[in-house]
């Protein structure tokens, strides 16, 4: 009578194990990138958003609305326009700064963003929306956010000859809000192509 064999031999156990640390191993580097490219995309989403809850708020209460950038996070406030700042760490009367809504930035898992008016290289942090959801001036007379790029700190955009995919948020003077591909690979007629 022969006995039958069941399971596996410890060859075959070592070369299936050899070939999947091999798989993983090529593998990693391209997963590492890719989750840093989906923590950007979370970011810049998230930042859309809070523009868009902005401008909505604005047009909505038929009042002028502020959102405020925390940089380097993607933490982000929304309030009733005034002269003071609208920040999440200056408690205001409800008559003068009106709380609206806020992100927190550990959301973001480590993304940096950094924000510019029209003017090239002027740093701004805020953007104000009309009762018609127009950009319109800040009321600390600070300039008008127009952009915010969103990376990641440690990691070089393809821009630069680097792999990582970085985004780009546009406001436009009439109000829209448009999340582009700041690269300089992607070129008209794709729609991800940054104005």
């Amino acid at each position: 009578m022969t006995r039958q064999q069941r399971g596996f031999i410890i060859i075959e156990i070592m070369v299936t194990l050899t070939v999947a640390g091999v798989l993983i191993s090529l593998g990693a580097p391209s997963f590492a990138e890719w989750l840093q490219s989906q923590r950007i995309r979370a970011a810049a989403e998230a930042l859309t958003n809070g523009f868009q809850v902005a401008r909505g708020e604005a047009i909505r209460r038929n009042l002028p609305v502020t959102l405020g950038l925390e940089p380097p996070t993607s933490a982000w406030t929304a309030c009733e326009a005034t002269v003071s700042p609208c920040d999440s760490n200056t408690p205001a009367p409800p008559a003068a700064n009106s709380f609206i809504q806020n992100k927190s930035g550990q959301e973001g898992g480590g993304t940096t963003i950094v924000a510019t008016a029209p003017v090239a290289g002027v740093a701004t942090t805020m953007v104000t929306f009309s009762p018609l959801g127009s950009v319109i001036d800040n009321p600390d007379g600070s300039p008008r956010l127009a952009q915010v790029d969103v990376s990641y700190p440690s990691a070089v955009c393809n821009a630069d000859g680097g792999t990582m995919r970085c985004l780009r948020i546009v406001i436009s003077g009439g109000g829209s809000v448009r999340m582009c591909d700041p690269t300089p690979t992607v070129v008209a007629p794709d729609p991800r192509v940054c104005p």
